[in-house]
């Protein structure tokens, strides 16, 4: 019997192979020449404008002050005549929408004279404000599809930039997104407004305290994990397509178990790739600093120096896009997804997150932590703020694609905890015993037990990657995002919660120093109760334990395991009250973030849903069904000719209840899918969650069985064991 092939099988040897290298050559750049040589920079502003208009410029930029409207016509000149020596053929306002991407609308620098000839024009109104369509980026509520005006507004902290392609190059210009009604639209803003109800806060401590400053700021160094697979294989998969993930796949027989990839040798095409991709982002003053190989195969991890939290944000931004672009150009593609291959880790972005003064970061404990009166009230706030608002942090990470993350061995549980460390640990526990800290434990020098090798500088307490909240030196690493994730809204979330704690703190400090009580007394009182409270938050064991699972159910700390489980807390009476006290988000603003964030998870799953039906039904089902029609009439003509085949038969029947098992759960999962689950997106999204959910997981568990038994020349799409190790 001749078997006739019903689908072109993808070429692995050719994906090994990989393209031949046409991206550009960073052996050999210069990048102190190269950093920063595609944003428009304070340098690049000031050796260009007028010194007035520089100086009300930094006015602006460091204190806040209203901007003049000379101040745009001029920059807006500047920035122009920059971008056209620069290539620019266009520019836009570039936006972060609340899809959790950016946005952007070209337009021409050209304008026609009227006499046949044109122009370079580019103004101060162009500069400030754009008008993209409003009703057509999600609102949840705020913008019906009648209302469609909406602003964009530059935003003077954030660099403008320059970003090129193969045959031209335009300027992009960050802006702030708002609706005309006057509500925000996107991600910067709150974050803005967050970043200045820390600052008000902070200064009113420092100023207590007695420590000269002119402002505060907000720091955030996002670490960026991803996988990148050969695009021969990505295309081969309409899951990954479709949806980001793989929704079926067998486990293979080599994952991460020999754990030889993580800081291994980075290969050859995969170092090229990243060579460009960094290349890329210094010319755009992105800093990124460290790159290697991450614990699952073919993933790998980019992070980048501390920046102020808005320039991060935005950086960060710029990173995703990067990655993403500059993949295409090796044969690969890059994958975003918290978790694209089952059985093996996924992908986070641990937000470093910290806030200080011009020179002093007010997050570092120096050498003596329990004498350092200013770090431990600081320390506190955050401490204060992330028991109070154990709920808000989880929302700010919750989405369909980190439900398949958090919680396994790879990322940190669902319930949001502290890691402090041994020697914090210590100084609370004595602040709360005796009012005071006397001592603080000291790391001292380790010795390796060889001469030729030097003592090293030992850590006064060991790191923790199972704390979702981890206390790491000098800073807060919030370990929970997911990869693909806008760092925004984690970032405006810590910003005002320890906004909130600091006011509170200070307040009280206040009040007993007014009453004649001197401000170490005061805080030494002040701090006692605080750690008194927030101490059940403080947790460095493991995370990842049944035993810490009923211990953070004693202390009555939340155990949100799902995004449908979370998002209810986002509109909570507290946290609604909390928002619109210091002004980041009113009312109908952070009702419109819960309705987007409902729509988002539903038509995610949805689309999960439909996908994971139509690929069991048009490539599963049929590739398994001709192999066991291949195998019942192999048996038959065996038979004919008295051959025993008891082999073939015990496959068909292995099979066949696999194909009976799948057909049954395929239509389950096809009612499913067609019922939406009702009216309103919070149904809906209930419905993903209680019946899409399993049920896809149902047809995943009899397609990964399949797999198993039907041999690769009759399987439809690449395995993870062709996706994960050929590079």
């Amino acid at each position: 019997m001749t078997r006739v092939m019903t689908h072109k099988r993808y070429d692995t040897l050719a994906a090994a192979k990989g393209p031949a290298t046409n991206g550009k050559d960073a052996s050999r750049t210069n990048l102190e020449e190269v950093f920063g040589q595609n944003t428009f920079s304070l340098a690049e502003m000031q050796a260009r404008l007028p010194k007035p208009i520089y100086k009300a410029l930094m006015r602006t930029l460091d204190q806040g002050s209203e901007l003049e409207p000379q101040i745009a016509d001029a920059v807006a000149v500047a920035m122009k005549e920059w971008a056209l020596e620069k290539g620019a053929t266009h520019y836009t306002h570039w936006f972060q929408p609340l899809t959790g991407l950016t946005a952007e609308k070209h337009d021409s620098f050209l304008a026609p004279n009227g006499d046949g000839t044109a122009i370079a024009e580019f103004g101060g109104r162009e500069l400030v404000q754009g008008e993209p369509d409003a009703s057509s980026f999600p609102s949840g509520g705020l913008r019906a599809t009648f209302e469609a005006r909406g602003y964009t507004a530059w935003d003077a902290t954030s660099p403008a930039f320059i970003i090129e392609s193969k045959n031209g190059a335009h300027l992009s210009i960050p802006t702030a997104f708002a609706s005309w009604t006057g509500e925000t639209l996107d991600q910067k803003t709150p974050l803005l407004r967050s970043i200045h109800v820390l600052q008000e806060q902070a200064m009113r401590a420092l100023k207590l305290f007695g420590t000269p400053a002119k402002r505060v700021r907000a720091t955030l160094g996002p670490e960026q994990e991803y996988f990148l697979i050969d695009e021969q294989f990505f295309y081969a998969r309409p899951d990954l397509v479709a949806t980001g993930r793989t929704l079926f796949g067998a486990k293979p027989p080599r994952g991460q178990e020999l754990e030889d990839h993580y800081f291994g040798s980075i290969p050859d095409r995969i170092l090229e790739y990243m060579n460009e991709a960094e290349l890329e982002l210094y010319k755009l003053g992105v800093p990124v600093k460290t790159r290697h190989n991450e614990v699952a195969p073919s993933q790998f991890e980019l992070a980048p120096i501390y920046e102020e939290a808005n320039i991060a944000a935005d950086h960060q931004q710029l990173t995703m896009t990067t990655l993403r672009r500059v993949a295409r150009k090796y044969g690969l593609v890059c994958l975003l997804h918290e978790k694209p291959f089952a059985g093996i880790n996924g992908s986070g972005k641990h937000l470093n997150w910290s806030f200080g003064t011009e020179g002093a970061n007010l997050l570092e404990p120096g050498n003596d932590p329990h004498e350092n009166m200013q770090f431990l009230f600081f320390c506190s706030a955050v401490l204060k703020a992330v028991d109070r608002h154990q709920d808000l942090l989880r929302v700010s990470v919750a989405h369909a694609g980190n439900d398949h993350r958090l919680g396994a061995n790879e990322a940190p549980p669902a319930i949001i905890s502290v890691f402090l460390g041994d020697q914090l640990s210590d100084i609370f526990e004595q602040i709360e015993k005796a009012g005071r800290a006397k001592t603080s434990k000291q790391g001292g020098l380790m010795g390796l037990g060889v001469k030729t090798l030097p003592a090293l500088p030992k850590h006064a307490g060991d790191r923790n990657r199972t704390s979702p909240f981890a206390f790491t030196g000098n800073k807060f690493e919030f370990r929970a995002l997911g990869s693909g994730q806008s760092i925004s809204f984690s970032a405006t979330v810590l910003n005002t919660i320890v906004a909130e704690a600091i006011d509170e703190m200070v307040t009280k400090l206040e009040k007993e120093t007014a009453k004649g009580a001197g401000i170490e007394d005061a805080l030494r009182k002040l701090l006692a109760d605080e750690v008194h409270n927030f101490k059940r938050i403080i947790f460095n064991g493991d995370g990842y334990t049944e035993e810490w699972v009923k211990e953070a159910e004693k202390r009555g700390l939340l155990n949100m395991r799902a995004t449908m489980d979370a998002l209810p807390s986002l509109v909570q009476k507290k946290n609604v009250a909390l928002f619109e006290k210091y002004g980041v988000l009113s009312r109908r603003e952070l009702e419109s973030r819960h309705e987007i964030a409902l729509d988002q998870y539903f038509k995610t799953v949805n689309i999960e849903g439909e996908t994971a039906a139509e690929l069991a039904s048009t490539m599963i089902l049929p590739a398994a069904t001709r192999y066991l029609s291949d195998l019942l009439t192999l048996a038959e003509r065996a038979k004919g000719v008295g051959v025993k085949t008891e082999g073939p038969l015990a496959t068909a029947k292995a099979v066949g209840a696999l194909v009976d098992e799948l057909s049954d759960k395929l239509a389950g999962l096809v009612k499913q899918n067609a019922a939406l689950g009702g009216d309103d997106v919070h149904s809906k999204a209930e419905h993903m969650f209680h019946d899409i959910v399993p049920g896809m997981l149902a047809v995943r568990s009899a397609v990964d069985k399949l797999e198993k038994l039907v041999p690769d020349d009759y399987w439809p799409m690449p395995k993870y064991r062709e996706m994960l190790f050929v590079k």
